[in-house]
């Protein structure tokens, strides 16, 4: 769309007077959280002051103040004669967002990082001792070493996606290889679809790049919706590039089924956008399995790392792609990239060959923690809303009010680590929102939620401000 009418904005903003505030401001807030969660897209156009006025019911000066505010914090541009379009504020970001060094006494729950297999420790001996066959080289492999990349094409051809190892090269992790991906494959200033939410550090990578990101509501409920807004964007934006994860998203879990996979594709194929797809999680499936790579059906470059399935201290991930692509990808790789460490690749080759006798008890492990946390909070926060998702790593939580910020700060305060709501969005949505991983053991879990009671309460108990626009 390009651009929206009164009566369907209206009906989007819904009751302002809920929120508490004066109306120019409730109607300021909701609008940029509309267009931080990608129900308002970028670059459409808002109806003139007097419709939205007369269709919501709100004198013309309201709508005309509410418009300064959203332009003055960047939110919307006016353009001559041509109206007020949204926009997403450049804004500085709150900082890169790694995890912690550990505390004595403080639960880590900011990032979904399960502590390392048991295969882990045998795969680092059995690298150690195969490491002298490679000690009279020069020890670089700026690709990877050939064994290891083959491996890891073996595991995509396995799955339904026939690779050969010179379509992978080894990076330092996931988030590496995305930045490498979005490097290689877009140019500055070029448009970037994202689910609204998505993994921060995928956004953060994205603007690093100078993409200008194009955010889609995705409500895991209702993956009909997302493909459909999917859809409109692409056709109506023409993005240059897609970054989605359409195995156990993170952090709404969402599994996209097969149709919507091959929806995905043929929308992805006739804008002739490239898809740069996270399969950090597909390993993680625990009451489903995923279904054919989308990379099987649309051309792209295709991220995956050993992070989350065995242990992130290995530092070993990787980028799939087309053939016609893995010169760019690889320039980009080395621009900043000499080579992955041989210890942790020999490592990894251990791993992944012996994959399929060690995951099941991985994701064993993950279901019993995930029930525990499921009825914890059934048990201690009932009026929170939380969905059982098919794999990964966590819960993403409605809360009954806007009050994600507050309860990470008093959850801080109290020896629980936590990421509020809004991070996983491109502006200030998701207050309503909390990502909880299930990767820590029951008893940390117990004591979790425990903390989080606590805090709840506290963050309740505060008078309610004024959103600020």
């Amino acid at each position: 769309m390009d651009r929206i009418s009164a009566r369907a904005t209206a009906a989007l903003l819904g009751d302002l007077t809920e929120d508490g505030q004066p109306l120019h401001a409730a109607l300021a807030t909701r609008v940029r959280h509309l267009i931080g969660d990608g129900r308002l897209p970028v670059g459409v156009r808002l109806p003139p002051e007097r419709e939205l006025a007369a269709a919501a019911g709100l004198s013309r000066s309201t709508v005309t103040t509410a418009y300064g505010r959203l332009r003055a914090a960047g939110w919307t541009t006016a353009r001559q004669g041509a109206g007020t379009w949204t926009a997403l504020p450049a804004g500085a970001r709150s900082g890169p967002w790694v995890p912690a060094p550990a505390d004595d006494g403080v639960l880590d729950l900011a990032h979904a990082a399960p502590r390392a297999a048991p295969q882990v420790a045998a795969a680092l001996a059995a690298a150690v001792d195969q490491l002298p066959r490679l000690l009279p080289g020069h020890g670089y492999s700026p690709a990877g070493l050939p064994e290891l990349r083959a491996r890891i094409a073996d595991r995509f051809t396995e799955r339904g996606l026939p690779t050969t190892p010179e379509q992978v090269l080894v990076t330092a992790g996931a988030l590496h290889g995305v930045h490498v991906a979005l490097q290689a494959v877009l140019r500055r200033g070029a448009r970037l679809l994202v689910d609204a939410p998505t993994y921060p550090n995928a956004l953060d990578a994205a603007r690093a790049v100078g993409l200008r990101l194009l955010p889609v509501a995705l409500d895991s409920a209702r993956p009909q919706d997302w493909l459909e807004r999917v859809e409109r964007t692409l056709t109506e934006a023409s993005p240059s590039g897609a970054y989605l994860v359409p195995d156990f998203h993170n952090p709404t879990g969402l599994l996209l089924d097969d149709a919507g996979r091959a929806r995905l594709a043929r929308a992805l194929r006739r804008a002739g956008t490239v898809p740069v797809v996270d399969e950090t999680l597909v390993e993680l499936g625990l009451d489903a399995v995923p279904g054919t790579p989308l990379g099987a059906l649309v051309d792209g470059v295709t991220v995956g790392s050993l992070s989350k399935a065995f242990w992130g201290g290995l530092r070993i991930g990787w980028v799939r792609a087309d053939p016609t692509l893995v010169p760019s990808l690889a320039a980009a790789l080395q621009t900043a990239h000499m080579s992955s460490p041989a210890v942790e690749q020999l490592a990894a080759c251990a791993l992944l060959e012996g994959a399929e006798a060690s995951l099941p008890a991985s994701r064993q492990r993950l279901r019993a923690q995930r029930e525990v946390l499921l009825a914890e909070l059934a048990a201690q926060l009932p009026d929170w809303q939380v969905d059982r998702p098919a794999g990964g790593l966590v819960l993403w939580c409605r809360l009954p009010s806007a009050r994600s910020t507050r309860l990470v700060q008093e959850a801080g305060q109290r020896g629980l680590r936590l990421v509020a709501g809004p991070r996983f969005g491109t502006g200030h949505a998701f207050e309503d929102r909390l990502r909880l991983p299930y990767t820590g053991s029951p008893e940390v879990l117990r004591r979790a939620v425990r903390i989080l009671v606590e805090a709840d309460a506290a963050a309740t108990a505060r008078p309610r401000r004024a959103a600020v626009v």
